[in-house]
């Protein structure tokens, strides 16, 4: 195969502006910018936002008219870190059921990890079968990240021409083999190749430090989570970000070379990722996810794997030193990090912490699981907003054609209802395999509609529609 050229033609992805007036959108409470305003949205026949008018327009005979002037109107979630895990491990999740459960929640856009597919985005020939998978069973728009791992460094340029918005490596074990962790000097290779690419280099910021491995006691039960907790210490995350922060500044070109850390769950991190960002002019970027925003280690129960993930959920003083680094822009994203496995692997029966999978479903909860947090703090949904769509956007490539509500954007829409509350329950569980902690808790703020371009793909009436309008987005990013 020829990597240098793209595995399919981009203009079938490429949408073609048009000037033709088909509807019109009208809120009193429209998210524009950071303010919500009433307004009046004005949509192009091809999905794109060509007008917005403040105030509520009238309806006009030749248009559509939605009115929504009692609800709130957002923009579409843009979900930067999900695993789908299609193909090789669909019985985990697929591209159907896991596009399906973004659109419920609100979600129109999601970037899938190189990893858990059978075979991982790590090279253009392994990127093929993803596309052939993905391609007629997208219920939102699907972009895709490339995976770095030892000896791939060949293999990066030609997946960024291909459309890969950016690659993630892990620092620790992986869990699974075909995805093995790098060494600093494989980082130093990435770190060249990407420094002048339109592109991001991501980590799995857990590393075992010189010190050695974490020891947990001979009598720790396996079923306790005060175990687990032990076995990966805030030790793990400093030492990995301190790494990636040293390896940075060899580069001359900081400023161009794009490093983001993923999930960040210790708040130890944020003095290290403060000093890299304020005083060492790296350009780093850092997320955390609903998950570590919501539960704490104190009320996890023995035998809950469902709640393990790594690196793991911590103490609720560790939970508000987040929110507040999220305040302050220290940590600029919230994401799902959705890595569902099935029931055995979770070993539920036993409630074996270093047996289970590592990883939390949530994909399309977030924006009421965050919401619900937020506004027991005294945070607006402007906030929520902010962190869920405009900034994922920005981290994907994508910001000027998704996370806001502004002219030239698709047109994407959540209608949202901010005071109404509901319990999670299986119905209300779109993905494949219903394992989550969230299942049971009552969340605030209810996804009434999804819009993507345009066209309504989910009601919460109705459900998620019965046919596949998602795209794949695979035009090289220009930033």
């Amino acid at each position: 195969m020829n990597t240098s050229e793209p595995l399919i033609p981009l203009t079938r992805y490429r949408i073609i502006a048009s000037s033709v007036m088909a509807s019109v959108f009208v809120s009193s409470r429209v998210l524009l910018g950071e303010k919500f305003v009433p307004a009046s949205i004005f949509v192009s026949e091809d999905g794109k936002i060509i007008d917005i008018q403040p105030g509520i327009v009238n309806a006009s005979e030749n248009q559509t008219y939605y009115d929504y002037s009692d609800k709130t109107l957002l923009p579409g979630l843009v979900d930067s870190h999900v695993h789908l895990n299609e193909p090789g491990r669909t019985e985990w999740e697929g591209f159907e059921t896991g596009t399906k459960a973004a659109a419920a929640g609100g979600v129109t856009t999601v970037i899938d990890m190189p990893l858990n597919a059978i075979p991982p985005t790590t090279t253009v020939e392994n990127f093929h079968p993803k596309l052939v998978a993905a391609a007629s069973q997208a219920w939102v728009d699907v972009g895709f990240w490339g995976g770095v791992i030892p000896g791939n460094d060949k293999d990066l340029v030609p997946l960024v021409d291909n459309g890969v918005r950016g690659f993630k490596c892990f620092m620790i074990e992986s869990g699974v083999d075909e995805f093995p962790a790098v060494e600093p000097a494989d980082i130093t290779k990435a770190m060249g190749v990407l420094q002048e690419q339109p592109s991001v280099l991501m980590f799995h910021a857990e590393m075992i430090p010189p010190e050695g491995e974490a020891k947990v006691a001979d009598s720790a039960p396996p079923t306790a989570y005060s175990s687990f907790l032990c076995s990966r210490p805030d030790s793990y995350e400093t030492t990995a970000i301190e790494t990636i922060v040293d390896l940075a500044q060899k580069f001359d070109k900081k400023d161009t070379l794009k490093l983001h850390i993923v999930h960040i769950s210790s708040s130890d991190t944020l003095p290290i990722l403060k000093r890299a960002q304020n005083e060492l002019g790296i350009n780093l970027t850092a997320e955390t996810c609903f998950h570590y925003l919501t539960f704490t280690s104190e009320t996890i129960p023995d035998k809950g794997t469902h709640y393990k993930c790594c690196p793991p959920i911590r103490t609720k003083a560790n939970q508000d030193a987040l929110w507040e680094a999220l305040q302050a822009g220290v940590l600029q994203t919230v994401v799902s990090d959705h890595s569902p496995c099935t029931p055995a692997l979770k070993d539920l029966e036993s409630g074996d912490f270093f047996k289970s999978w590592g990883g939390v479903s949530g994909l399309g909860l977030g924006l009421s699981i965050l919401w619900t947090e937020a506004s027991r703090r005294g945070i607006g949904l402007e906030k929520v907003s902010e962190w869920t769509t405009r900034n994922t956007a920005r981290h994907a490539g994508l910001l000027g054609r998704k996370g806001e509500i502004a002219i030239g954007c698709d047109a994407d829409f959540v209608v949202f209802n901010p005071e109404k509350e509901f319990v999670v329950t299986e119905q209300k569980i779109h993905f494949k395999n219903k394992i989550s902690p969230y299942k049971g808790r009552t969340l605030k703020g209810l996804v009434e509609k999804t819009y993507l371009r345009g066209s309504c793909i989910y009601t919460v009436e109705a459900g998620v529609g019965d046919k596949s309008s998602g795209r794949l987005i695979l035009e090289k990013r220009t930033e």
